[in-house]
């Protein structure tokens, strides 16, 4: 790896860090955009209350001096101001907490239980502050970094929901559209939808509505692409350096993902071969390319010069609040599983955190190409 990512931080603790290693020097910082990007993150229709409460901004406390990147460790954070709600319960101080503190109910489909089992907690809050999707937070802050940065070699990255819960766009409203065409739409959709259209918005919005009078929860399914990708990132020579199997690796990483297709994905095994291969054509105006991307951009795990176009499926939600029955760690009685804040649909807010989880990937694979220790110097290898 080139780049070195990593994320730290408690859903209700002090903050949620990142830290990224390997990011060239001298890189114009915009904390305009970064912030802007966290933004997206806590938007879309079917959100908690604590998006009401938090309004991430990032801080750097190392990394960035004048402005600029200076191609030592960046250290990235974003505070919770929800932590001072909670510092009896999160201070890392020593102290005993009450016993009715404690959360012993663990929720089906969550870390809760498991997290409790491997690590041998006897309080599930031990689990549910890491494993919460707040993390995601330090995802965004760096994968904006490195998403614009890739701005400025060229490379677009944006992101639009398909389908929520039983709700889905037909192909024909969207497929047509240029991926710039459905990334702006998603942008003024608070579903992120690909499309210009009142009616399906308010569809599926009157959807989530019905599904939370319910006390259910919705998973969905997204889209991620880039644009103007270099040919060659990537490798078939050996396994781990298979692109499509790093950004399946970082797409299945995010919480709650629970599938990931490259291409026509899943749909290419029940067709045959014609329909599922991109025929190769060359013109002294473009060079090698092909009028097709089933392939998603990514042949051999390797990108091929398409658009690299990534699906993800996102379950619903394990918070409902309409608990499902579980069984008291402490007592081992049976009860209703514990109920934290939560959303009742986060797809939209999981689409822009694949953007960046997808830009990571992308950078990464960059700066192994095309070694540079100096923004200037990658910058011309793109000029």
């Amino acid at each position: 790896m080139a780049l070195k990512f990593y994320t730290a931080g408690e859903s209700h603790g002090k903050g949620i860090f990142a830290f990224l290693d390997g990011f060239p020097a001298n890189f114009p910082v915009d904390f305009d955009f970064i912030n802007g990007e966290l933004v997206r993150r806590q938007g879309g229709y079917g959100r908690g209350g604590r998006m009401k409460i938090e309004r991430d901004r990032v801080e750097f406390l190392s990394g960035v001096r004048l402005g600029k990147t200076l191609g030592s460790p960046i250290l990235m954070a974003v505070w919770n101001r929800d932590y001072e709600n909670w510092t009896d319960i999160m201070r890392p101080e020593s102290g005993q907490l009450p016993e009715e503190k404690k959360v012993t109910r663990p929720r089906p489909g969550h870390a809760d239980l498991t997290g409790c089992l491997k690590y041998g907690f006897d309080d599930v809050r031990n689990v549910l502050e890491r494993s919460s999707a707040r993390e995601t937070a330090g995802r965004v802050a760096a994968g904006a970094l490195c998403k614009d940065l890739l701005r400025h070699l060229g490379i677009f990255i944006g992101s639009y929901v398909v389908s929520i819960g039983e709700e889905r766009l037909n192909d024909e409203l969207f497929r047509p559209l240029s991926f710039e065409q459905r990334f702006n739409n998603a942008e003024k959709s608070q579903l992120r939808l690909p499309v210009e259209d009142k009616d399906t918005e308010e569809r599926f919005k009157s959807y989530i509505d019905e599904m939370k009078q319910k006390g259910e929860s919705l998973g969905g399914v997204f889209e991620v692409f880039a644009l103007n990708v270099p040919v060659g990132l990537g490798s078939y020579v050996q396994w781990d350096r298979r692109l499509d199997g790093k950004i399946a690796r970082a797409m299945m990483s995010i919480q709650a993902i629970k599938g990931v297709e490259i291409g026509l994905g899943f749909e290419g095994a029940f067709l045959p071969g014609s329909k599922v291969h991109d025929e190769i054509f060359y013109s002294g105006n473009r060079g090698f390319f092909r009028e097709t991307n089933r392939a998603g951009g990514l042949e051999g795990g390797m990108t091929n010069g398409e658009p690299v176009v990534v699906r993800c499926a996102m379950k619903p939600i394990p918070t409902l609040y309409k608990p499902l029955r579980s069984v008291d760690i402490k007592t081992l009685q049976p009860y209703e599983a514990s109920v934290e804040r939560s959303d009742v649909c986060a797809v939209p807010a999981a689409a822009v955190v694949a953007e960046s989880m997808l830009a990571i990937v992308l950078l990464d694979q960059i700066l192994e190409r095309y070694p540079s220790d100096d923004f200037k110097k990658l910058l011309s290898f793109f000029k």
